[in-house]
């Protein structure tokens, strides 16, 4: 069983800055893939940031050059650092472990708004 807790959303100004952390427990396997998703009101879920065993990363195309996913493997804690953010990354922000079919974080809510 996996347990994931996710910490760091609130309100921000449109072109700020927030970084979220998400703590794995349990048993967690650094060869896993772990990453975070978001979900905008009447929105499907949509793949955020994901990294891989050896810290390959891969992003969504509409946070490309701003957002930074990376993951200490010693503390199973993945962050997400998110620079210019926009009102269009408003959304609850999940975080995951083992792909789509894994386990999911009760998510943590990021408001971008002036």
């Amino acid at each position: 069983q996996v347990q994931l807790v996710e910490s760091g959303g609130g309100l921000v100004q449109p072109g700020g800055s927030l970084r979220l952390s998400c703590a794995a427990s349990g048993t967690i396997f650094s060869f896993y893939v772990m990453g975070w998703y978001r979900q905008a009101p009447g929105k499907q879920r949509e793949l955020v940031a994901i990294i891989h065993s050896g810290s390959i990363t891969n992003y969504g195309d509409s946070v490309k050059g701003r957002f930074t996913i990376s993951r200490d493997y010693a503390k199973n804690t993945v962050y997400l650092q998110m620079n210019s953010l926009k009102p269009e990354d408003t959304a609850v922000y999940y975080c995951n472990y083992e792909g789509w079919n894994g386990y999911w974080g009760q998510g943590t809510q990021v408001t971008v708004s002036s």
